[in-house]
């Protein structure tokens, strides 16, 4: 009986076994990314860039690629590459320091190799530094909005290779808001800092490549620069439609979407008289305040109607910073349409509210409002909120400096 059936059980053995294996060849293929970062575009295709060349780098721990080996090691590893020195950002070359913290030299265990700290003494790579570099590179995860110090490490890089006659490689990483997004004041030189170094808007809707380009030209820096592109990106893609995993950009930047949180709050923590959620669980999600009424709060913002975003009446404590163990009430921002969202006007409308509803809570009364209107790349955005104007006046003043951006922008759009 058991003979008699054994061709049948094979039979029905070896059709299971067929739909195994195509099952996990389709989530293989699922999980295989869209795009192919720069570094993998470098190895792959443009090793004579480097060939040869002592290299210095300029990455963090978002510097890996799809398989999520790191910039570093790849390099250092490569036979036909000499890594000679590495050079680290805000939050250093492993991202094991606080914003704000200054970073101090010291040599990569992993590798022997020397670290130059960018956010410590020096921001600028020094000639002396620079004196065994053939040819440097950058390899940093950006984020999208202009008060973030990466991209202003890039752009003093890249003036340190122009002054010392070295080639400056960008590998170039997606913007995690898409490439099409561009949002909020363009910077007032008057405002310039290292969290704004050059007119551009808050959000200006481009590749840290795409972006190099602009700063070489629009700025002067004029290194001799060399963009290597990503594969299979599209401008109408988010972080998430890359494939590709998240590293963290820095401690609260955990994931890709929370880029779009931190374009929305961003400039509101920098007053630290609101809270948004940095030291509890949903950083740059949140607004929130111990004086704030929850539910009035979130009715009033969800009475705009603004795209893309409803809020929520939250209650919660934050467990370290500013706020530790103080129960605070405010509300969480839930991006329903990540198309129509719109991050800086969001924002605005949540500082209208606050205003609205409590006129009396002076929260650009402060030592940090010079903060706030560094990060907002203006004076103008406060005074006008001080002064209760209508959120549409408010975004009507930027949109003559963003016409001019986007045409600018566009002589520099690679993809």
């Amino acid at each position: 009986m058991k003979s008699r059936n054994l061709p049948q059980v094979v039979e029905t053995l070896t059709l299971v076994m067929l739909l195994i294996s195509a099952v996990c060849a389709k989530n293989a293929e699922r999980m295989e990314p869209k795009t192919k970062p720069g570094i993998e575009v470098l190895l792959e295709e443009k090793v004579d860039l480097v060939r040869g060349k002592r290299v210095g780098l300029i990455t963090n721990p978002t510097g890996v690629n799809s398989r999520l080996e790191t910039t570093v090691d790849l390099l250092y590893n490569h036979p036909d590459i000499n890594l000679v020195v590495l050079f680290g950002p805000e939050h250093g070359v492993r991202g094991d320091v606080m914003a704000g913290d200054k970073i101090d030299d010291f040599v990569d265990k992993k590798t022997g190799v020397p670290v130059y700290s960018l956010y410590g003494k020096t921001r600028k790579p020094t000639p002396e530094m620079l004196k065994d570099v053939d040819v440097l590179i950058y390899d940093i995860q950006d984020i999208g909005s202009r008060a973030y110090t990466y991209i202003y490490t890039m752009a003093m890089g890249m003036e340190a290779a122009a002054e010392t006659g070295k080639p400056f490689i960008v590998l170039d990483r997606p913007n995690p808001l898409g490439g099409n997004l561009i949002e909020g004041p363009v910077l007032d030189p008057a405002f310039k800092s290292f969290i704004g170094m050059y007119p551009i808007p808050f959000v200006y809707g481009l590749t840290v490549g795409e972006l190099a380009q602009l700063f070489n030209k629009e700025f002067g820096i004029n290194a001799d620069l060399t963009v290597v592109p990503m594969k299979g990106w599209k401008r109408e893609m988010t972080f998430e439609d890359t494939g590709l995993e998240w590293v963290i950009t820095s401690p609260h930047i955990p994931h890709g979407k929370t880029a779009f949180f931190c374009a929305a709050t961003g400039v509101i923590g920098e007053l630290h008289t609101i809270d948004i959620g940095i030291g509890y669980t949903l950083p740059f999600e949140l607004t929130g305040e111990e004086w704030i009424n929850a539910d009035e709060f979130a009715e009033e913002l969800n009475s705009y109607n603004l795209p893309g975003v409803v809020f929520r009446p939250l209650h919660y404590r934050p467990y370290y910073f500013t706020r530790q163990n103080t129960e605070l009430q405010g509300v969480q921002i839930h991006i329903r349409d990540i198309d129509k969202f719109q991050p800086m006007r969001t924002q605005i409308d949540i500082l209208s509210a606050i205003r609205k509803l409590y006129p009396d809570r002076e929260i650009f009364n402060t030592e940090r409002t010079g903060m706030f209107d560094k990060a907002m790349g203006t004076d103008e955005v406060r005074n006008a909120l001080i002064d209760q104007e209508d959120s549409d006046k408010i975004i009507g003043r930027w949109q003559k400096d963003l016409k001019k951006f986007k045409k600018i922008r566009q002589k520099y759009l690679i993809y």
